[in-house]
């Protein structure tokens, strides 16, 4: 499996229409970076609050982008590689400068509107993943354009992945199933946390070059709290120069992002054998995560596997030590829509897929939460395939 191609574009670009069909929309403007990417297959290089870009998408005809002068060789190496989807870029540059040609930064709105005027759109509706910021500024220069807030129907267009999509999901999750191979090995008392989880992010980098050499791997998170720390999911705030100790239990995170697409994979671990108090909290996270899975079936409501998850660790008297929710969508951000699943009670859709993460967390004993990434369907299909029985979490 490589980068996704134009197939994945193709597909994108049915759903965008589709949209502007509904909203008698004109054409869809994007200007975040993660929206840019899901109709580009560009990773931009640089926040769009420091440099704004934009990627437009007419209903009847191409689409045509605006980027700054940074990404010049950037896009220019997307291009040879054919993995960029959009041809016509308009460049600006962000420093004046006798030499160059380009539109500078202060005329971005102002470039933006002749851009609009000349593709046709001087009076069109456009809707927008977020209305406001250059972009607002540049439309308000048309008199006769409107600028549509549509950043919850933008969001709706990325829940369902294609088969592509999900092929490059499963290829990710295979590497981060690996990685909690090499944590099994290397998790040892006295170790410094952070050191760890730093060589196993080292060892995600080679495997990955062994996997897919040439594509795009970032690892977004190796990263372990290690006993009393982890009863808070993102730790105590003072990691540096922690060390795990006998009867610690471990929650660790592995996030992988391949060709723009995310997955997660976290498992808890003890390090010699753990208490009673321990096993018993163990054992509820692992049947609240497999009661999760389990719900997220295409047709129950996405509020179910929350609810199940709940429902197993409150019966097994642990309903006070739950902190958030059991998962979020996943995709091309690492939290991707929708967000808010426990008050969510639409249908879920087959293609879909969700972090389920149920957690417990005991003050002054630690974490345990078993995360997995899983693709919506009549079964649910689990992409991180992970052992989660005790056996195979106690090391040392």
């Amino acid at each position: 499996m490589g980068f996704l191609t134009r197939t994945t574009g193709d597909h994108r670009r049915g759903l965008m229409n589709a949209l502007m069909d509904r909203m008698r929309l004109d054409a869809l403007a994007f200007a975040t970076a993660d929206f840019f990417q899901f109709g580009t297959n560009f990773h931009t290089d640089v926040l769009p609050w420091e440099r704004p870009i934009l990627l437009v998408v007419p209903r009847d005809g191409a689409p045509f982008a605006v980027m700054h002068e940074l990404s010049t060789n950037h896009i220019r190496f997307a291009r040879e590689a054919q993995r960029m989807w959009v041809d016509d870029i308009t460049m600006y540059a962000e420093h004046p400068r006798v030499a160059s040609r380009l539109p500078l930064y202060p005329q971005w709105p102002e470039m933006v509107a002749e851009l609009l005027t000349a593709k046709g759109l001087a009076r069109a509706r456009i809707g927008a993943d977020a209305a406001d910021g250059p972009l607002a500024r540049a439309v308000a220069l048309l008199p006769e354009a409107r600028l549509v807030p549509a950043t919850a129907e933008c969001r709706a267009l990325r829940f369902v992945k294609c088969e592509e999509e999900l092929a490059v999901m499963r290829e990710a999750a295979a590497l981060t199933d690996w990685v909690q191979d090499r944590y099994r090995e290397n998790i040892r008392e006295g170790r410094l946390v952070q050191e760890m989880d730093m060589a196993m992010a080292a060892h995600m980098v080679e495997e990955a070059a062994r996997r897919f050499p040439g594509q795009n791997l970032e690892v977004m998170r190796c990263w372990t709290l290690s006993g009393p720390a982890s009863c808070a999911p993102h730790g105590d705030g003072q990691p540096t120069g922690a060390r795990i100790a006998r009867g610690h239990g471990l929650v660790n995170i592995v996030v992988a992002r391949l060709n723009g697409l995310v997955v997660e994979n976290e498992r808890t671990w003890f390090c010699g054998t753990p208490s009673d108090l321990q096993v018993k909290a163990y054992t509820a996270a692992t049947d609240a995560n497999q009661a999760g899975i389990e719900a997220l079936v295409e047709g129950n409501p996405v509020s179910a596997f929350d609810a199940a998850a709940q429902q197993v660790i409150e019966a097994a008297g642990f309903g006070a030590n739950i902190l958030h929710r059991t998962g979020h969508g996943m995709g091309t951000l690492g939290h991707e829509f929708p967000d808010d699943t426990a008050f969510v009670h639409r249908p879920l859709l087959r293609g879909e897929v969700y972090s389920c993460e149920p957690g417990i967390y005991i003050w002054g004993v630690g974490g345990f939460r078993q995360d997995d990434t899983v693709v919506v369907g009549p079964t649910p299909e689990v992409l991180t395939k992970a052992p989660k029985d005790l056996r195979s979490q106690t090391v040392g």
